[in-house]
């Protein structure tokens, strides 16, 4: 195999190795994230995905329940345990919507909103795990949210 050719299987090879792929990168920051946020929801008595349906309602205060999975990005499989459990935290409720019967409008409770002042906390603790500054945050969600609508629109 000639010197050119021998490099150019290494360079196809290294495509694989693991710290060069972006799944790879994402996949490991995912689980750093969840292990950071695991012990400051702990007090909040909520888990990751509980505290990212808490946030969607912080931002509406009620959404029906296909509003609340497209904004969380969870099925609806994944959604209505979570929901349940909140619901029985006190800190949801769920009703019939008024208007259409077939709709369940997901709210905070006064509980659920007061849960809200403590979650700023969570917020900077997990902002300063990052040792990122504040423009950096962003735009790393930017390309973040730029990536997820780029691979939900592809084939």
């Amino acid at each position: 195999m000639t010197t050119s050719k021998a490099r150019s299987n290494a360079q196809k090879d290294s495509a694989l190795f693991l710290g060069n792929q972006l799944c790879f990168a994402l996949y490991a920051a995912s689980l750093a994230m969840s292990k950071t946020y695991r012990p400051l929801l702990a007090p909040l008595g909520l888990t990751f995905p509980q505290y990212v349906v808490m946030m969607a309602l912080w931002e509406h205060q009620q959404l029906t329940a296909g509003a609340l999975a497209g904004a969380v990005a969870l099925d609806a499989g994944t959604l209505v345990p979570l929901v349940r459990k909140l619901v029985a935290q006190g800190l949801l409720q769920r009703e019939r919507s008024p208007d259409d019967e077939r709709c369940v409008v997901i709210s905070l409770t006064a509980t659920g909103r007061a849960l809200q002042k403590k979650a700023h906390a969570v917020y900077a603790q997990a902002a300063c795990a990052t040792q990122c500054s504040l423009k950096e945050r962003q735009v790393l969600t930017a390309q973040l949210q730029t990536l997820r609508a780029a691979l939900t629109q592809a084939p």
